[in-house]
């Protein structure tokens, strides 16, 4: 058994240090001729058929109306490749730039909704809005991915996880437990 680490009071509006489900990914909207792209770490799987997945987008952040209005969105997975952008994009409003022409990121057609996939990430899910019920009071953006695009190789790519003040974790390193694994139970 494990030995028991000795833990101390911790500020709770700090949690999301440890708490963060996924890794930092990179919305891309579009709607009556605006673009946009938000850096995002609020997200979670909510259920794998239909792919549901739930996103929380401030409404003071340029994407809550394009998405809000359009209905749709690109949620696109950086490696750390691009970690410099990813913070810049994050710093900047995509109402007084175009987000994709100042970091020099290319915008590629999806094919099932009007909004661009971002070239140069390792993944692009094409999402429409699922249910807005949660929109008005909470921010929270419920979305069905509705076509997916990976690049095959790495098969585990180094993403970027947010802690908090400027800091990121990067996952990569995996550690199979297949022989362990029962399917529908994680």
């Amino acid at each position: 058994m494990a030995k028991l680490p000795r833990r101390e009071p911790y500020p709770v509006h700090d949690a999301r240090r440890y708490l963060e489900p996924g890794p930092i990914v990179l919305v891309s909207s579009a709607h009556a001729g605006a673009r946009n792209i938000m850096t995002l770490g609020w997200h979670t799987i909510l259920e794998f058929s239909p792919s549901l997945v739930g996103c929380m987008i401030s409404r003071g952040n340029h994407s809550h109306r394009l998405i809000q209005e359009s209905r749709v969105c690109v949620i696109n997975l950086p490696t750390t490749a691009l970690t410099d952008e990813t913070v810049k994009i994050g710093n900047t409003s995509g109402a007084e730039i175009d987000k994709f022409d100042a970091f020099g990121l290319t915008a590629i057609e999806a094919d099932a909704v009007d909004a661009p996939m971002i070239g140069e990430c390792h993944a692009s899910f094409e999402c429409r809005l699922h249910e807005d019920a949660l929109v008005e009071g909470y921010d929270f953006f419920i979305f069905e991915i509705v076509a997916a695009h990976v690049a095959p190789v790495p098969a585990h790519p180094q993403t970027l996880h947010y802690t908090g003040g400027g800091v990121f974790m990067v996952a990569g390193k995996t550690i199979s437990r297949k022989s362990l694994f029962r399917p529908g139970m994680l």
